[in-house]
């Protein structure tokens, strides 16, 4: 397949806050592919705004008395590609990523050659996995099965006729925006694949239990933010992910310990933790790869508890709810 496609039909919204040398790369790994570039940032102070300019790429500043999320800095790149030449399909990708070669093209022909995909996303793998744990687990997670599918992350080529029929992403969210687009869009009808291809190099920079705990913490946030909008069955969007951190992170623990003050048989329920994991093991294979990624899925279910008790604590004040970063 001819590795560039018609540039003309495609364009580029790449988003990010203080991503230095990954923004660069970011940026590189899209041009000649994309007729234009819209880099959106959300108040870096790292000298991201001139490298974008440097590149090419046209500049949306976001308006930092919204409070800013991924989502929201989507919909400005979108509505800048409105103000010119307007593309058939556009590549989102987060600043800390850079597109593998091949990658535009195999997406583009393939939502040419299937009128009814409005997304195709691919392998995003992590450029240091063996940086530490962390890295390793975010690699794993985003290895995918191919095909159809319910939903995508961040970086995906979509047709730009499907965003308009759902209205782009849900600017509120602030995580898992990606899901619930694909909740609408195949409300609508359209369809999301996942290709075998390669499709991101992804810089987490993931180094200290404190950013992963937070990075689970505010998938528990979008578990629970996803089951207030889309949880009614059929799409039951977020509601297996809620149920599994509030049984295993927060109902458990309290139980056990509640419990213990009138038997101290009851801690025996912390039992069910290690079983967990010895299972969870199994199924991922005994090495070494194996145990780790059992150990933080089973640890995981406490900080997801917290973002999706955060999530409605803020939501009975009726506080805006505020970007939870790992980074």
């Amino acid at each position: 397949m001819n590795d560039r496609p018609p540039a003309s039909r495609i364009a580029a919204v790449l988003i990010g806050r203080n991503e230095g040398a990954r923004l660069i790369r970011c940026l590189a790994s899209v041009q000649g592919t994309a007729s234009r570039m819209i880099y959106v940032d959300s108040g870096s102070s790292d000298g991201s705004v001139a490298a974008a300019k440097g590149a090419g790429a046209e500049v949306v500043t976001l308006d930092l008395t919204q409070p800013f999320t991924a989502a929201r800095a989507r919909n400005a790149g979108l509505a800048q590609l409105m103000r010119g030449d307007v593309p058939d399909y556009i590549q989102f990708v987060d600043g800390d990523c850079e597109v593998q070669p091949g990658w535009i093209a195999v997406a583009h022909g393939f939502l040419q050659a299937t009128p009814r995909a409005a997304v195709a996303c691919g392998r995003r793998r992590e450029r240091f996995p063996d940086a530490s744990v962390y890295n390793r687990l975010c690699d794993r997670e985003w290895d995918t099965p191919i095909g159809q599918t319910r939903s995508c992350g961040g970086d995906a080529l979509i047709r730009l006729a499907a965003l308009a029929d759902v209205g782009g992403y849900n600017p509120n969210l602030i995580a898992g925006e990606e899901p619930e687009l694909c909740v609408r869009l195949r409300g609508k009808g359209w369809q999301v694949w996942r290709l075998d291809h390669e499709m991101t190099l992804h810089d987490a920079a993931m180094t200290r239990f404190g950013q992963w705990w937070n990075r689970s913490r505010r998938a528990g946030h979008a578990y629970a933010e996803g089951a207030a909008l889309h949880g009614a069955a059929p799409e039951r969007l977020g509601v297996s992910g809620l149920r599994r951190a509030l049984a295993w992170g927060l109902a458990l623990p309290l139980i056990a310990v509640a419990g213990s003050l009138a038997s101290p048989w009851t801690l025996i329920l912390f039992i069910a933790w290690p079983a967990q994991i010895l299972r969870l093991a199994t199924r991922e294979g005994f090495d070494r790869a194996g145990w780790q990624r059992a150990f933080f899925l089973v640890l995981g279910k406490i900080p997801e508890s917290f973002g999706a008790l955060e999530y409605w604590l803020r939501r009975l004040v009726t506080r805006p709810a505020g970007l939870i970063e790992y980074k």
